[in-house]
């Protein structure tokens, strides 16, 4: 399990896209333009992100002048897990212990291997944090930092 650079961009996005607009609390609807600005992303890169969120399921396009992207379902129900699994595949740091992309691995005993049951016990805790941190978490408790440190 290793955050490249596409799930790190991609999270980050879809963070941004989960802040509700500043005038009326609204969900967000932005241009990648404007996410590559604010998230000092390539606009070509972050297109090939958004491209692959949006076909499975996770963010919508609109077309247009005042068009741009847009979360698919609401914050409270699109978890960090859902959008690292997309952009990064499966979470488990060894192939024999994926539940998504299983592959036997070169040990004499998989079953009883012990570097196995400790990277299942590895691979279920990341699993944990990160299916049950939504995007709405994640707002809000950035949200609560920058009012703790002032931060707009």
């Amino acid at each position: 399990m290793r955050l490249s650079k596409r799930g790190e961009y991609g999270l980050r996005a879809m963070i941004a896209l989960a802040e509700p607009d500043e005038q009326d609390g609204s969900p967000r609807m932005m241009q990648i333009k404007e996410i590559a600005l604010r998230e000092g992303i390539s606009s070509k890169f972050l297109e090939q992100i958004l491209l692959a969120l949006k076909n499975n399921g996770l963010l919508h396009s609109k077309m247009g002048v005042g068009g741009g992207y847009y979360l698919a379902k609401p914050a409270t129900e699109i978890t960090l897990g859902q959008i690292f699994r997309v952009l990064d595949g499966p979470v488990a740091p060894v192939k024999c212990v994926s539940q998504m992309a299983y592959e036997p691995c070169g040990c004499p005993d998989e079953e009883t291997c012990g570097l196995r049951l400790v990277m299942g016990d590895v691979r279920n805790a990341i699993s944990d944090i990160l299916d049950k941190t939504t995007l709405a978490n994640v707002v809000k408790r950035q949200g609560s930092l920058r009012k703790k440190l002032g931060i707009k």
